[in-house]
């Protein structure tokens, strides 16, 4: 594609050709493999959650000795998050992909070998790193791969397989855990990504978007996009004006400013609380059906439900985003995963254990389809000069919220059993609903889930 007034077939705007351009075959091959990172991304972090249960009575440990465990992972995930970004703009996103799979897989297996809780909780840190740095990445290269048009809904998929990666990770403990033990849990559930790194070394490239900022790779990137039916001329120069155009990022002082200071506030608690849900979920359900005397698979279907839950209440909602606005399905969503967890909490967990399988399912939706387009929200409230900071601040804000789910939730099961751990669960869900009451700038009703539903802001994303 030429741009206006250069001599003929010489100057190529990359961005543009990517954007306006097919979308093909192997742009979904890349796609497909950023989204088999973040499977194994939501795989092995979870991992941990179902294992706890079996250590705890293994190694006669008590719940609050596993908090500091819990949360090293998360430490270490929050840490990953933001040096990945670091790491793609200096060194590439392949590499920071397949550099992020890598650790965390290795990381995993070796937790198979640990003899006591400090090198599990180190290790975990390290996996965690890993875990962090895979998401944002992933979900750069699979925006920086996709047209506009299809870029909405590839970035809401990808987004979407951690909870799909948490529901295997739960089908897998429930075989794996009562016939071989957490070792072998972690063993295998490490070599996975051990072996998709492989994988993505033969055949994830290199992000067009970054090769095109350095003319001494132009070569190879003049290979990628004939790959990608794009062909070039030799002689061809290449730019990209939207991502060149755009402004540099002002710092976090400029969120609380024009007018941001209220959304910018509430957006961080809506974050806070919702990934102290989340991570609660994550780390101790299974942990807390085990205690109320479920077997070990049972309580590892738990989990499995609020994970299979998740991944439709994320599509649904992204859906209901782009015909009605954020305002109604974000605040229905919150009231749902409220509700549903008080209602739980009147069940018993022993007496009703199919419906209360179930019924996590449903609170697994609504948490999940609140958590993961809360991005979207992010992007549309951010003006494009602050986007990516807002999105990474409030993301960053959310991980401290994630850090205090290891110790709550340990120290609520610990005091008042599944009763307690419910109500802490529907309690977070309120709160989230209370900050996104306060949210001024929601998202419109478009009537087109592409251009209402920017799950991610691209060109920046890999630095949240």
């Amino acid at each position: 594609m030429n741009l206006p007034g250069t001599h003929a077939s010489t100057a190529i705007d990359v961005g543009q050709s990517l954007d306006e351009g097919p979308f093909t075959g192997f742009q979904t091959i890349v796609v497909l493999l950023a989204a088999l990172s973040i499977v194994m991304d939501g795989f092995d972090g979870q991992l941990i959650g179902f294992a706890i249960p079996v250590i705890i009575k293994e190694w006669g440990v008590t719940r609050g000795a596993f908090a500091p465990v819990v949360a090293a992972g998360l430490i270490g995930m929050a840490m990953g998050s933001a040096s990945a970004g670091l790491f793609a703009d200096r060194f590439g996103r392949r590499w920071a992909v397949i550099g992020s799979v890598l650790v965390f897989g290795v990381a995993t297996s070796a937790i198979g070998l640990a003899p006591d809780l400090a090198t599990i909780a180190a290790l975990r840190f390290i996996a965690g790193l890993g875990i962090g740095g895979a998401l944002p990445t992933a979900t750069t290269m699979t925006a920086e791969f996709t047209p506009q048009r299809h870029r909405t809904l590839a970035v809401t998929a990808t987004i979407v397989c951690v909870p799909l990666g948490g529901m295997l990770a739960g089908l897998f403990a429930s075989a794996v855990l009562p016939a071989h033990g957490w070792r072998t849990l972690f063993f295998v559930g490490g070599s996975l990504p051990l072996v998709l790194s492989l994988l993505l070394l033969l055949g994830l490239p290199e992000s067009p978007r970054f090769l095109v900022r350095r003319p001494a790779r132009w070569s190879e990137l003049a290979r990628l996009l004939a790959r990608m039916s794009r062909p070039s001329p030799a002689d061809a120069a290449f730019s990209d004006r939207v991502e060149q155009s755009v402004e540099q990022r002002r710092g976090v002082g400029a969120l609380f400013k024009d007018g941001l200071a209220r959304d910018t506030v509430a957006i961080w608690c809506a974050f806070f609380m919702c990934l102290l849900a989340v991570y609660s979920a994550f780390s101790w359900l299974p942990t807390m059906l085990a205690s109320e005397g479920l077997d070990v698979a049972v309580a590892a279907s738990g989990l499995t439900a609020y994970n299979m839950g998740g991944v439709f209440g994320a599509l649904c909602c992204a859906v209901a985003i782009a015909r009605f606005g954020s305002r109604w399905p974000l605040l229905v969503c919150c009231a749902g995963g409220a509700a549903s967890a008080l209602v739980l909490e009147q069940l018993g967990t022993r007496d009703h254990t199919s419906l209360l399988i179930a019924g996590l399912g449903v609170h697994g939706l609504f948490v999940n389809a609140v958590q993961s387009t809360m991005f979207a929200l992010c992007a549309y409230v951010y003006p494009t000069a602050v986007r990516a900071t807002g999105t990474a601040s409030a993301l960053a804000f959310g991980r401290f919220g994630a850090i205090l789910s290891a110790f709550a939730g340990a120290a609520v099961i610990t005091a008042g059993g599944a009763a307690a751990y419910l109500v802490m669960l529907g309690g977070a869900m309120i709160l989230v609903f209370v900050a996104l009451v306060m949210v001024r700038r929601h998202i419109p009703a478009l009537g087109r889930p592409q251009a209402a539903v920017i799950a991610i802001p691209t060109g920046n994303l890999q630095r949240s």
